[in-house]
């Protein structure tokens, strides 16, 4: 009988904890713990990632007897907690490359592996002007893409290398989310009584930064072409005449008169592997890599 009232008496006895312990002590440290993992694990890949790349660049530079430069913008992901964030041509980066380009002595070839959506239009006008001034030969290297302000950057060289699909885009200058060309559309159908004042003012900027980039466009070609055909074509990339996502392959790049060559280094792909999309999720392409077969054996 006394047995079974101690064993009651030992259930009701409640586990006494620690003096000063606290649920919410423990939390907060397993939070921190988990935070301070993974930085270390993220700092810790982006070191050997880093790594790779520069040695990529460097194995390239010794094969091409060139100064190398790679601007390539991929969607990444924010350090900790994977927020993406797009990347685009930027002042920052217009201030690195010429104070590369500046840096490269001038008979030395500049190559510029260039995988970018676009950007500012100073910044990349900044970058073309660096590149065009530069008394080595420059060559622009397009694995996939090189749209709107990288566009203007390639016109700068003395031959783009493009894959036989990848693209260059047009170079018509946007105010915001409206397309310059459709600004000044909208004022020669509808009269102005029906027109904002905003847009009207718009209007008058985007006929501006239309005149501006035909002209900017028109300038680099004249190094390459006679004046009256690089007008041409400067009016055909910046006139508003495609939608801003309009993909130039490469036989209408040359119908352009732009000196395009397929003869794409295989390191490049190589090089672009080690800068994979950011992804948050389970991959949207899956395959499985193709095994070569084995030599059969003759009888």
């Amino acid at each position: 009988m006394s047995s079974e009232k101690n064993a009651g008496r030992d259930t009701q006895r409640r586990v006494r904890l620690p003096q000063g312990f606290s649920f919410a002590r423990l939390i907060s440290g397993l939070f921190y713990a988990f935070l301070l993992f993974t930085f270390a694990q993220n700092w810790w890949a982006n070191s050997t990632i880093e790594s790779r790349r520069s040695e990529a660049l460097a194995d390239f530079e010794r094969d091409r007897g060139s100064r190398v430069i790679g601007m390539i913008h991929r969607q990444d992901n924010f350090s900790l907690i994977g927020i993406p964030i797009a990347r685009y041509i930027s002042i920052e980066d217009s201030e690195e490359i010429l104070r590369l380009v500046r840096q490269t002595p001038d008979d030395m070839p500049i190559d510029l592996i260039l995988h970018t959506p676009g950007g500012l239009v100073l910044a990349s006008e900044q970058i073309a002007t660096a590149l065009a001034d530069h008394p080595g030969r420059v060559t622009v290297i397009v694995p996939h893409y090189a749209m709107s302000g990288g566009t203007l950057i390639a016109l700068a060289a003395d031959e783009i290398i493009l894959d036989k699909h990848a693209v260059l885009g047009p170079v018509d200058p946007q105010l915001g989310n409206y397309p310059a060309a459709s600004l000044v559309r909208v004022t020669e159908l509808k009269s102005v009584d029906e027109i904002s004042d905003e847009i009207l003012i718009m209007a008058d900027m985007a006929e501006k930064a239309r005149r501006q980039v035909t002209a900017f466009v028109a300038e680099l070609l004249e190094r390459r072409l006679q004046p009256e055909r690089a007008l041409e074509v400067a009016t055909i990339l910046s006139d508003g005449r495609f939608t801003h996502d309009f993909p130039i392959m490469t036989s209408m790049a040359r119908e352009l008169d732009l000196p395009i060559s397929s003869e794409m280094p295989a390191q490049i792909y190589e090089l672009m592997d080690l800068y994979p999309q950011a992804t948050n999720g389970r991959p949207s392409i899956v395959y499985v890599d193709q095994v070569e077969p084995a030599d059969s054996d003759e009888n």
